[in-house]
C-alpha cells in the first residue's frame, strides 16, 4: 500500500515510531465509551485503537489520508468522518461522551482545544501530541509560559504533561520537539460565575500580560473593595482559576 504525501498546508507530520504510538493510545482511560481520533494520517494510532475494543470514529480532512484509511481499515468505514474537526457540530455529530486523541497539527492545535473547551461536557478526557512550547503552556499552573489556554483548560480539566517526543520520529521531522499531554474532564459542572465574562476576563488580561490586571482590565467595572486589593496589582501569569473567578464575580456584583 502506497504512503501518504504528507501536506504542508495541513501541517501534516507523520509519527513513525510504533513504541511511542503505544504509548500514546495506552494513555487513554479503559472505561471510556467511545474515542474519536483526530488527523489519524495513515493510523499509526488508529491501529492500536481498534484494539481497545471501544467504539471509535475518526476524523480526516486529508483526501489522500482517508483513501487510504479506507483500504487498511475497512471495518471503519462507516466511521469516518471526512471534514474538518473545527467546523464539525460535536453536539450533533459526535458521542455524547467519548476521550478524544490525536498527533494533532501544530498549526490548529490550541484552535482544537478551545472546541473542547466549548463542548466540554461531551469530551471526558484529551490525549494530545502538541508543540512542546505549547504543550508546556497549556498545563503549567506557575510563571511566564501561563496563557489563556492554561486557565480556561485547567478550569474543567486536570491536566497533565506525559512525556516529550523528539523530532527524528516523524516523516518529515519538524523543527521542534512534541509533548503529549492528558487532560481529563474534572467534577467540576460549572463555574459559579457568568461563564462568557470570565472567558473574556481571561483573554483580555493575557492579551495586555505585561500589565498588571488593574491597568489591564481597565474597561471593565470592577467593585471598589476588588479594586484595591492585593489581587490587582498582579499580571495575568500569576492568578489561578479561583482568582479569575473571583475577579469574574466582582464584576458582576458591580454591574447588579
Amino acid at each position: 500500500m502506497r504512503s501518504v504525501h504528507a501536506k504542508k498546508h495541513l501541517g501534516q507530520h507523520f509519527l513513525t515510531d510504533k513504541n511511542i504510538a503505544k504509548k500514546i493510545t495506552d494513555l487513554i482511560n479503559n472505561d471510556s465509551k467511545h474515542i474519536v481520533e483526530i488527523g489519524p494520517g495513515m493510523g499509526v494510532l488508529t491501529k492500536n485503537l481498534i484494539q481497545k475494543n471501544i467504539p471509535i470514529t475518526i476524523i480526516e480532512i486529508d483526501s489522500e489520508s482517508v483513501n487510504y484509511l479506507k483500504n487498511r481499515f475497512p471495518k471503519l468505514n462507516q466511521n469516518l468522518i471526512e471534514d474538518d474537526f473545527l467546523k464539525i457540530n460535536i453536539k450533533k455529530n459526535l458521542p455524547s461522551s467519548f476521550s478524544l486523541i490525536g498527533n494533532f497539527p501544530y498549526n490548529i492545535s490550541s484552535q482544537i482545544l478551545f472546541k473542547v473547551f466549548e463542548n466540554k461536557n461531551q469530551v471526558k478526557e484529551v490525549i494530545g501530541m502538541f508543540q512542546k512550547e505549547v504543550a508546556e503552556r497549556i498545563i503549567t499552573k506557575k510563571g511566564k509560559k501561563k496563557g489563556i489556554l492554561s486557565i480556561l483548560m485547567q478550569a474543567f480539566f486536570d491536566v497533565e504533561y506525559c512525556f516529550t517526543v523528539d523530532e527524528n520520529v516523524f516523516n518529515p521531522p519538524p523543527k521542534i520537539k512534541s509533548g503529549v499531554i492528558k487532560l481529563v474532564r474534572n467534577k467540576r459542572l460549572n463555574i459559579e460565575c457568568s461563564e462568557n465574562l470570565f472567558i473574556n476576563i481571561v483573554k483580555t488580561s493575557f492579551n495586555q500580560r505585561r500589565k498588571t490586571l488593574r491597568n489591564a482590565l481597565k474597561s471593565f467595572s470592577l467593585e471598589s473593595k476588588l479594586a484595591n486589593t492585593v489581587l490587582l496589582k498582579k499580571r495575568a501569569e500569576e492568578l489561578s482559576v479561583e482568582d479569575f473567578i473571583k475577579i469574574t464575580l466582582a464584576c458582576q456584583k458591580e454591574k447588579k
